[in-house]
């Protein structure tokens, strides 16, 4: 799946509650800009971390673990990451490795803002 695009990764901040946005595929070669980004953001410490996955058309097990890795690191700073706007073929995944189970997944970024 991999190509030759790199992942875009935008950042915002609203009230204290960090939203970060990557478009594009997240694989292998793309996985430790994410993993960077999120660790820059985690470091902040806001108490809420949302990722929005809504421009996110494909993620491999690296994106998976990166994830996981943002949350291990939340929960150590009493931190909150909440996971939203997934499209289906990257909610599977989550689906399939029951991490539906682990993560706060939420449908879009209006309910991860409050929940």
């Amino acid at each position: 799946m991999s190509g030759t695009r790199e992942l875009v990764i935008e950042v915002e901040e609203e009230e204290g509650v960090m939203i970060v946005k990557p478009a594009g595929e997240i694989d292998l070669g793309r996985s430790p800009t994410l993993r960077a980004k999120l660790g820059e953001v985690i470091g902040r410490k806001s108490s809420r971390v949302i990722v929005d996955l809504s421009q996110v058309s494909y993620m491999d097990s690296s994106g998976v673990a990166t994830l996981v890795e943002a949350l291990q690191q939340c929960r150590a700073g009493d931190q909150t990451l909440v996971l939203c706007s997934m499209q289906p073929r990257v909610h599977s995944i989550f689906e399939i490795a029951r991490l539906d189970m682990v993560f706060k997944i939420v449908e879009s970024l209006e309910e991860a803002r409050t929940c």
